[in-house]
């Protein structure tokens, strides 16, 4: 079998999600983007444990409605669309 259709073991190496400390007043912003580039690779798990936040939790609705006007002025469909179903979550 060509090694194009071949999964490699990267998978098992959890991915680190860099965070301010939980006191620091930018940490429920920084926990937004982090639920929303993980949902992206597919790690919504990984990054509920590292923020203590579920997906659609509505305590961020106010950081990830920011993400969602930072998206649509990038013009970036991808991240608008976790976005918008975040908050629709």
């Amino acid at each position: 079998m060509s090694r194009a259709f071949v999964k490699e073991d990267q998978d098992d190496v959890p991915i680190r999600y860099e965070l301010p400390p939980r006191s620091d007043p930018s940490f429920p912003l920084a926990a937004a983007w982090v639920l929303l580039e993980a949902a992206n690779k597919g790690d919504s798990p990984g990054a509920e444990a590292a923020t203590g936040y579920r997906w659609g939790d509505p305590t961020l609705r106010t950081e990830v409605e920011q993400i969602l006007a930072y998206a649509r002025s990038r013009g970036d469909d991808r991240l608008e669309q976790l976005a918008e179903r975040f908050l629709a979550a």
